[in-house]
């Protein structure tokens, strides 16, 4: 049996919200797990957090992130991704003095920023956007979200982009339809699957701060769970499809998500360079080891 150091850490946390939890598992250098066990231990954190982030050192600054659901391999996960890199940055002298470091994922190589010392915040660049094309009208979309087909605005089409996970994006005309949705886990993952998509984001333009500038809320049954309360990669192809539709000028943004009407969750965006970053911070709630 190994053991290996483990952390539950709570990414995009604010002062008033509880975060997304992710659960952390650190490897050493040149340490492998097989896809069988990383899929194992995801499966007993199932109704405990979204996903399970293992994380091996490549080099210096440089590390190796693969993330799995009690469901599959996830392909990215932005609050794990945030979870994991603002713990080992604030705990490592050398991170903390490094601004910038490198991940690698199944997506590629990413960079991420370390902000900790001026924001209390990392952000992380968001995988390469591809603008994908999904056959479902908005009749199909209403149904299976279970609201009226003129809860969803006729002013902004609803589009699919892969920013780490293909999101089909949803506007939706006010902040209490977004709030009060409540669809069925079992019908939308049947939806998901039928076009293709992983998580489904709806938003709108009403939101309960006047310093935020959306409102998103992200469900994602196909990893086997309702609702994502905070999402690094829906929330980047929400900032591409924010910028492709004039809605953001790609300067400092927060956005609001999850149905709480006042402890909401914050991921923070901008762009840099045409490309989106997210970012946020993380609280550490559990620490110990994981044996195996």
């Amino acid at each position: 049996m190994s053991s290996y150091p483990y952390k539950k850490i709570n990414a995009f946390t604010s002062h008033f919200s509880s975060g997304n939890p992710a659960a952390c598992l650190y490897l050493e250098k040149g340490q492998t797990l097989s896809a069988d066990d990383m899929l194992a231990v995801a499966k007993e954190h199932d109704g405990f957090v979204s996903e399970v982030v293992f994380c091996t050192p490549v080099e210096d600054a440089h590390y190796q992130l693969r993330y799995y659901s009690s469901e599959c391999e996830v392909a990215f996960c932005g609050h794990g991704t945030i979870a994991c890199m603002y713990d080992l940055i604030a705990n490592s002298p050398l991170l903390l003095a490094t601004p910038q470091i490198t991940i690698t994922t199944s997506k590629g190589s990413l960079k991420v920023y370390n902000e900790i010392p001026s924001a209390d915040a990392v952000f992380i660049t968001a995988p390469d956007m591809v603008e994908l094309t999904v056959n479902s009208e908005i009749d199909a979309v209403a149904q299976y979200l279970e609201i009226s087909e003129s809860d969803i605005r006729n002013d902004l089409r609803m589009e699919c982009i892969d920013a780490g996970l293909r999101t089909l994006i949803v506007p939706i005309a006010s902040l209490k339809t977004v709030l009060a949705m409540h669809p069925d886990e079992t019908a939308l993952k049947q939806f998901c699957i039928k076009y293709e998509v992983d998580i489904i984001l709806v938003f709108s333009s009403e939101v309960v701060s006047s310093q935020s500038m959306m409102r998103t809320r992200v469900f994602a049954p196909r990893f086997g769970y309702l609702e994502d309360p905070a999402t690094g990669s829906g929330n980047s192809a929400f900032g591409h499809y924010m910028l492709k539709n004039a809605l953001w000028n790609g300067s400092a943004a927060s956005i609001e998500q999850n149905a709480e009407p006042v402890a909401f969750n914050v991921v923070k965006l901008k762009e840099s360079a045409g490309k989106v970053l997210f970012g946020g911070s993380a609280t550490t709630r559990i620490e110990g080891r994981y044996m195996l």
